[in-house]
């Protein structure tokens, strides 16, 4: 008589925490994804469309942890490289996938405005360094060139108002550039920062409270 064979070994349920963990993924992951090609293809709403970008990981990571946050921005990357191809899919990274993961991390550590806002501001300006390098080589043109443009236009602008000695050089003019990508950066995370401050509360995810001196962005709440 032959002998039974091995019971097979089925795999084990997931419990509750593990099923809710796992849609959350796929779901925050892929809501990233879509704003990532509705910013590059989508006439309209670009502005917007940058401003949602982070928070869906971002809430991922305060709803369950930065491990999740990691594996969905992996997941977002995945799903872009097979929509966009391996070069524009990954561009969500620089700034946006490293920003959410960075603001996702200290809001679930409850830490201030000031250090999470103070990193987010280098990550975003290195960020749009990157995407503005890798976009040069693409189109075979250096796109800094417009940035530095729009720079020596307006310290033209300036000195037609403000009594300035000579014109400005070239170090003055890559200076103005510089600051004026980390003052965009800057009113970005500013932007972020009260964004998910008025939307995480309401989906049972809240962000630290904003120190004193920030109130004034959160005070009139839009929702």
């Amino acid at each position: 008589m032959p002998k039974p064979g091995p019971t097979p070994a089925y795999p084990r349920a997931l419990s509750r925490r593990q099923a809710r963990q796992m849609m959350d993924t796929a779901y925050l992951a892929a809501s990233m994804a879509l704003l990532w090609v509705a910013l590059y293809y989508l006439p309209v709403g670009g502005a917007l469309f940058q401003l949602a970008l982070p928070l869906p990981l971002a809430l991922l990571q305060l709803r369950q942890g930065g491990r999740s946050g990691a594996e969905g921005l992996l997941v977002a990357g995945l799903l872009l490289i097979a929509l966009m191809g391996p070069v524009r899919g990954p561009l969500v990274l620089f700034p946006y996938g490293l920003l959410a993961l960075w603001l996702g991390w200290g809001w679930s550590r409850r830490w201030s405005w000031w250090l999470t806002g103070a990193v987010g501001l280098l990550i975003g300006a290195a960020g749009f360094l990157v995407r503005v390098l890798v976009l040069s080589v693409l189109v075979g043109e250096n796109l800094w060139v417009l940035i530095t443009a729009a720079a020596a236009n307006l310290l033209d602008w300036l000195s037609g108002l403000l009594p300035l000695v000579g014109a400005p050089d070239l170090p003055q003019v890559q200076l103005l550039a510089l600051g004026l990508v980390l003052f965009q950066n800057l009113l970005y995370v500013l932007a972020l920062h009260a964004v998910a401050y008025w939307i995480f509360a309401r989906l049972k995810a809240p962000i630290p409270e904003p120190p004193e001196a920030l109130r004034a962005l959160v005070a009139l709440d839009p929702l």
